[in-house]
C-alpha cells in the first residue's frame, strides 16, 4: 500500500500531466519562434544550435495575422516594411549565430607546439571556415531584404516598436553595418593561420 503523502503526489503529478496539454499551444508562425531565440550567459556550442534551429524555423514560418504582429500594423504599407525588416533581422541573427560558431573552432594563432596536433587543428579550421561561409550566404539574403526595406515609399514609414530593425537597415544602407567585411577579414586570417599549420613538421 503507498502511503498518503505519496499517493497525493502521484495523484498530483498525473493532474498535471492531464491539465498540461490544455494549456498549451503550438508554435506555428514567424514571430512565436523568434521568440523562442535568446542569448546566452556563455555561448556554447549546444546554445548556438538551439538558436539556429530556432531561427531557421521561423524563416521557413508563415508571418502570424498583423494583429499579433511585433510591431503596430496600421496599414498595408507598414505590414510590407515590416516583413522585409523581419526577414533582414533573421538573416542578421543568423549570422551572428554562425561567427559565435566559428569562433569556437576557428585558431587564431598557430603555435609550433601545437604541430603533434596539426590534423586536428587544420579539420576545425575547416569547420571554422564552413561555419563563415555559411555566415556570408545569410548576409547576402540580410543586404538584399534590408534594401526592399529602404524603397523610397517606405522613407516615412516607421515602425516604433522594431526601430532597432530599421536602424539595422539604415546602418546596412550607410556601410556602418557589414558582416561581409568581417567575415572576409576573418576568412583571411583563418588562410594565414591554416598555411602555418600546414607548413609544420609533426617528426
Amino acid at each position: 500500500m503507498l502511503k498518503k503523502p505519496l499517493k497525493m503526489v502521484m495523484l498530483g503529478i498525473v493532474l498535471f500531466a492531464a491539465v498540461m496539454p490544455l494549456n498549451a499551444y503550438y508554435v506555428t508562425y514567424k514571430e512565436q519562434y523568434y521568440r523562442l531565440y535568446h542569448l546566452h550567459y556563455i555561448q556554447y556550442p549546444d546554445d548556438t544550435m538551439e538558436n539556429i534551429y530556432w531561427l531557421e524555423k521561423a524563416m521557413k514560418a508563415d508571418f502570424c495575422n498583423p494583429l499579433y504582429a511585433l510591431a503596430l500594423i496600421e496599414d498595408e504599407t507598414q505590414w510590407e516594411k515590416y516583413r522585409y525588416l523581419f526577414n533582414m533581422h533573421i538573416n542578421l541573427k543568423m549570422i551572428e549565430q554562425y561567427l559565435f560558431l566559428g569562433n569556437k573552432w576557428n585558431k587564431r594563432r598557430a603555435y609550433f607546439y601545437n604541430a603533434p596536433w596539426k590534423e586536428q587543428n587544420l579539420e576545425s579550421l575547416e569547420t571554422a571556415e564552413t561555419c563563415y561561409r555559411t555566415a556570408l550566404y545569410y548576409w547576402k539574403a540580410a543586404a538584399d531584404w534590408a534594401k526592399k526595406a529602404q524603397e523610397k515609399r517606405f522613407y516615412f514609414i516607421h515602425l516604433p516598436k522594431v526601430q532597432f530593425w530599421e536602424d539595422e537597415s539604415l546602418r546596412m544602407g550607410t556601410g556602418e553595418l557589414d558582416y561581409e567585411k568581417i567575415i572576409n577579414r576573418e576568412l583571411a586570417l583563418l588562410q594565414k593561420v591554416r598555411e602555418r599549420f600546414q607548413a609544420m613538421r609533426t617528426e
